[in-house]
């Protein structure tokens, strides 16, 4: 098992609605070894088509029940999915991706499918709503929203497709799976959360596939490139969403705050070992692998030390435009010397006018906002010390000085409520695979 350290991933999910988009549709195609029907034209033995696809054309991928997914739709989405991530992707990937995307269209038409036949249809209206709000998520009007995506090869077509998936299939959940969870099951975790007071839990999110013996060095193998493509950029919700197949990729794979206990062995263990901001795989399970990402880890039941609330005085230095690196470095190293010898913000006046430097006070900042080297400086400072000298030649060399620091208070003990509801989706979701994968096998899918 591999542990590779890759840059923190953001969480911001892709729509309000957890909708992952899908490729661009190719500006230029070439077509080659053609033959060429004689009809009296002067055409080209290698065909080049300029410009975007026609909407309208819908080549057939697959027949799912009787219904026609086309290769259109799979192109639109695929393009909501780069366009809204502003991803650039090789041919190979997103070849890939169009794979994936094709099997998620087949599962997102049996759920509609099998919605409706439990009389459960969507309102075009509610389609509207949610496809405003999508819209206001990112800062456009509806029409602007929708050149948006004719622009990035997509359409509204397609999202308004997903928002119907989505809300049918919750629907439909929510009136088949009826989840009871006892007031005495939830008191007893609590107890058990009471009783783990100090121990460290960990804010972790998985990409799961499954593999059969016959299919595990090519799912390994794909897992590998999905790791490669976090180390070029890829956002890791981005590729829980696309490529994971366990209940949490709605959410970017996103397990929540969970104890080692709680995991399997491979991943208790790899948790244990890596550090937040650190990849972890492809990692084998009995029935497939996994990677797992750490993003934040600390005590359970005790107060988070990066929610601390700081006040800081920032001086900084400038340097004049021309300075060179070896001329930034001295000048630096000057100031690093004079502003070590602070005791105390009272000192913060004079040592900034001995060193000409600018002062800045800052209040209310909490310490996880700030950049990660930058948490890693402040965490074990006291009030009245300061941190190392940081910055460049363009933006000038400053510290940081901590004249208070208010912590926070230690968490509660959730409630048997918010105990009930958390272990009820847990148990929809686990519910919910078992009712896809019946609807898969039983389903009549017709590829082309």
């Amino acid at each position: 098992m591999g542990v590779a350290k890759v840059a923190k991933l953001g969480r911001k999910t892709v729509l309000a609605l957890g909708i992952a988009g899908l490729a661009t549709v190719a500006v230029a195609q070439t077509v080659q070894d053609q033959e060429v029907p004689s009809a009296g034209l002067d055409l080209p033995a290698n065909l080049q088509i300029f410009g975007k696809a026609d909407p309208n054309i819908r080549k057939p991928t697959a027949i799912v029940n009787d219904v026609v997914i086309t290769g259109t739709d799979v192109d639109q989405r695929v393009a909501l999915i780069t366009g809204l991530n502003k991803l650039t992707l090789k041919p190979e990937e997103i070849n890939q991706l169009k794979l994936t995307v094709l099997r998620q269209l087949i599962d997102e038409t049996l759920q509609i499918q099998e919605a409706k036949s439990n009389d459960i249809t969507v309102d075009p209206k509610e389609i509207d709503s949610s496809f405003n709000r999508v819209a206001k998520n990112f800062e456009k009007t509806p029409d602007q929203m929708r050149g948006f995506l004719r622009q990035i090869g997509s359409s509204e077509r397609t999202i308004r497709r997903q928002i119907e998936g989505e809300m049918a299939w919750s629907r439909l959940l929510r009136r088949r799976v009826d989840v009871n969870v006892s007031e005495a099951e939830a008191k007893e975790i609590i107890e058990r959360l009471k009783k783990s007071t100090g121990t460290e839990e960990y804010r972790v999110y998985e990409i799961y596939m499954n593999a059969t013996p016959d299919r595990a060095q090519e799912v390994h193998a794909s897992m590998q490139k999905i790791i490669q493509q976090m180390r070029e950029g890829a956002p890791f919700d981005y590729l829980a969403k696309t490529y994971s197949e366990a209940s949490t990729k709605s959410v970017g794979g996103d397990l929540g705050w969970i104890r080692p206990a709680m995991l399997p062995d491979p991943l208790a263990k790899a948790a244990q070992e890596m550090q937040p901001g650190q990849v972890a795989g492809p990692i084998e399970l009995p029935t497939g692998f996994s990677i797992l990402y750490l993003a934040e880890k600390r005590q359970i039941g005790m107060a988070d030390p990066k929610q601390a609330k700081l006040t800081l005085r920032q001086i900084t230095v400038s340097f004049p435009k021309g300075t060179t690196e070896a001329q930034a470095s001295t000048r630096a190293a000057a100031f690093s010397q004079a502003t070590q010898k602070i005791k105390g913000c009272g000192d913060v006046a004079s040592v900034a006018a001995s060193q000409n430097a600018e002062v800045v006070d800052r209040d209310g900042i909490v310490i996880g906002s700030l950049p990660a080297a930058l948490q890693t400086m402040i965490l074990p400072l006291q009030v009245g010390q300061v941190t190392q000298p940081f910055g460049s030649v363009e933006d000038g060399v400053r510290v940081l000085v901590i004249c208070g620091r208010d912590d926070p208070p230690a968490p509660g003990t959730p409630s048997v409520e918010q105990v009930q509801d958390q272990l009820a989706d847990q148990r929809v979701n686990i519910r919910a695979t078992r009712m896809l994968r019946d609807l898969r096998r039983d389903a009549l899918i017709e590829y082309r």
